[in-house]
């Protein structure tokens, strides 16, 4: 009798775990069906730390958005209107120079692009990445960390300056865990 009880709750406990085994594989199939890079600026470190993690739950390819020129500490200064970050950012057409060459965007069909919030919308250089990198035919999802800003005013303003691109819901990803970005993410269906 003991043995069939047993028996029993055994089975009950395979049951109950097959769909989380379940889900747990098709989050992994909608991983695999898509291929993504997570492209990043990132100053000082924040947003960086944010996609790494962003790009180890898609399982995608992450890239530096990087300077020609690196920010030094006076350069982000947002206090002093002469410093490099408050000049580009006074200036719409400011388009600072990338290091390194153009990603081939063929060989991925969705984009996440990460930065900073600076002046309530992106840094210029990932003005000047989206413009050097044709991103059509692409989904593109706005990621941002942020000292006081939320993504909603820098998101509206990447979507109007590039209305041919498939934007996606972006996200302020302050603070973001492992467990938080997945939870975005599977709201997102990847």
């Amino acid at each position: 009798m003991l043995r069939t009880v047993l028996t029993m709750l055994a089975v009950a406990g395979i049951a109950a775990a097959a769909p989380a085994q379940q889900k747990e594989v098709m989050n992994m199939t909608k991983q695999n069906n898509h291929r993504i890079l997570v492209a990043c600026f990132s100053a000082t470190g924040t947003t960086a730390r944010v996609a790494r993690m962003l790009a180890d739950a898609v399982g995608g390819e992450l890239y530096a958005i990087t300077p020609a020129q690196p920010y030094t500490s006076a350069d982000l200064n947002w206090r002093d209107s002469a410093s490099r970050s408050s000049v580009e950012m006074d200036n719409p057409k400011s388009r600072p120079a990338l290091k390194g060459a153009k990603v081939d965007m063929s060989a991925y069909d969705v984009v996440f692009v990460g930065y900073p919030v600076w002046w309530d919308q992106a840094p210029r250089i990932v003005n000047t990445f989206i413009e050097a990198n044709d991103m059509k035919g692409c989904r593109v999802i706005p990621f941002a960390t942020s000292g006081s800003s939320g993504i909603a005013n820098s998101a509206a303003a990447l979507k109007s300056a590039y209305p041919d691109l498939d934007w996606g819901e972006g996200r302020l990803l302050n603070g973001a865990d492992a467990r938080s970005i997945r939870q975005w993410l599977d709201r997102l269906g990847y």
